[in-house]
């Protein structure tokens, strides 16, 4: 249930997220099965989420592993910034969704 993200949305999200800490620190494993539950966990908690890239320092394997982790958790990635990226994805509780995208 990916959702489609526009630039306005992206923004949006970006913006929201400024002031979250990172739930989780991709080190030197990589991504595991452990992570991603994590992350899946993590998303359905609270949504939007930042991700903090520690040993991975090459732009290419960071957005390679990010599209990873976007297939795995079914979520849209709304940008990233240095080490950092953000995550989106609905709750699958209508009731709990807390975040309005503009249009």
């Amino acid at each position: 249930m990916t959702v489609i993200l526009s630039s306005t949305q992206k923004k949006y999200l970006r913006g929201l997220a400024h002031k979250l800490k990172p739930v989780a620190f991709i080190g030197q494993k990589g991504i595991t099965e452990a992570l991603i539950a994590a992350i899946d966990q993590a998303m359905d908690d609270h949504e939007l989420i930042k991700l903090k890239f520690v040993d991975f320092k090459e732009k290419d394997v960071k957005i390679a592993m990010a599209e990873t982790i976007r297939e795995k958790t079914g979520s849209s990635m709304a940008g990233m910034i240095g080490h950092t990226a953000i995550f989106y994805r609905p709750s699958r509780d209508e009731r709990k969704r807390r975040i309005v995208l503009p249009e």
